[in-house]
C-alpha cells in the first residue's frame, strides 16, 4: 500500500524544514519507506475533503490503504511502531523513547510556539515589549532542564530514536531566535540530527517543493 502524506503547497517558512510535514518525511526516510506527497493550498486545507481527514484543517495527514491519520506525533509514532529503525527493541527503552516524543510536543514545544505567536502575530501590540521577555524566559527554563538532562550525550536515551527526531525538530524552530545557540550541547544535538542522511533527504524534498528545484535524493 502506498503511503501518501500532505504538505503545504507553499510553506510559510519557504522550505527551511520547519513545517511539520518535514518530521513525517524524516521518519519515513529513517525507516526506508517510500511515500507520495499531496500538496494542498491554505484554502484547500479548510475545505470538506481535507477536513474529513484532518478535522482542524492542518497538515500533515497520512494515508495508507484504509488508514488515515492526522497529528504529527501520532503519525511519527505509527511509522516508528510499524517499521524498524526508530524505536528500540527493549520494551523499557522503547517506552522511554515514546516518553521523549510526548515531552517534545507537550512540554518543550508550547513555549517555543508561544514565541512565534509573540513575534509574528502580536508584534504590534502595545504590551508585546513586556510579554516577549517572559516568553523567552519560559523557553530558557525548559532548555535549562533539557540541556542538563542531555549533558554530553549524543542522544536523549542511548541510540537515536523517534524521541530525538521529534525533539530535534522542535528545537529547530528556535534557531532564528538565537536562543538555541545559548546552549552548546543542544545546538550540537540539533546539528547531529540535521547531519543524518534521512533528515537531509527529507529537508531537500521539502525545500524542492518551495523552490521548484528537484531534490538530489
Amino acid at each position: 500500500m502506498t503511503i501518501t502524506i500532505t504538505a503545504f503547497e507553499r510553506s510559510p517558512d519557504g522550505g527551511r524544514g520547519l513545517a511539520r510535514d518535514t518530521r513525517v518525511r524524516w521518519a519515513l526516510e529513517e525507516v526506508g519507506q517510500p511515500y507520495k506527497v499531496r500538496l494542498v493550498s491554505f484554502r484547500a486545507m479548510k475545505e470538506p475533503a481535507h477536513l474529513a481527514v484532518h478535522p482542524f484543517g492542518q497538515i500533515p495527514t497520512y494515508d495508507e490503504g484504509d488508514l488515515a491519520l492526522f497529528e504529527t506525533g501520532a503519525i511519527v509514532l505509527h511509522v516508528a511502531q510499524r517499521h524498524a529503525g526508530l524505536l528500540p527493541e527493549d520494551a523499557n527503552a522503547r517506552a522511554r523513547a515514546v516518553t521523549w516524543m510526548f515531552a517534545s510536543v507537550n512540554t518543550v514545544e508550547p513555549p517555543i510556539l508561544d514565541l512565534q505567536t509573540a513575534l509574528f502575530l502580536e508584534g504590534d501590540k502595545p504590551w508585546n515589549a513586556e510579554r516577549l521577555p517572559l516568553v523567552k524566559d519560559r523557553i530558557r527554563g525548559r532548555l535549562n532542564q533539557l540541556s542538563a538532562r542531555l549533558g554530553d550525550a549524543d542522544w536523549l536515551d542511548g541510540a537515536f530514536s523517534a524521541g530525538d527526531l521529534m525533539m530535534a525538530s522542535v528545537l529547530l524552530r528556535l534557531r532564528a531566535s538565537g536562543i538555541l545557540d545559548e546552549y552548546r550541547n543542544l545546538a550540537a544535538y540539533v546539528a547531529r540530527g540535521e547531519a543524518r542522511p534521512a533528515y537531509k533527504r527529507a529537508f531537500e524534498a521539502q525545500l524542492a517543493v518551495n523552490t521548484g528545484k528537484p531534490s538530489s535524493g
